[in-house]
């Protein structure tokens, strides 16, 4: 992959990451509402977003990894 690539993936890793992060705070209705399941009703997709930024991260840690790996052993 292009440096270019690996940055676009990363960065949107992190935009899901944030987007997940909000997802899983999400809570319908007031304090008073007991903390159950139904009072989230997003943490399904909050884990599933999660997940696949995740995904993309490593995706582009590894792709990058080996690309600088490739670039040091041109070097010498």
């Amino acid at each position: 992959m292009k440096f270019k690539t690996e940055v676009c993936l990363l960065s949107l890793s992190l935009v899901l990451f944030v987007i997940g992060a909000f997802f899983y705070t999400y809570q319908i209705g007031s304090s008073n509402v007991s903390l159950t399941l139904a009072s989230y009703p997003y943490q399904g997709y909050a884990l599933a977003l999660v997940s696949f930024g995740f995904v993309l991260m490593v995706t582009a840690s590894v792709s990058y990894s080996r690309h600088c790996k490739n670039m040091f052993n041109e070097e010498f």
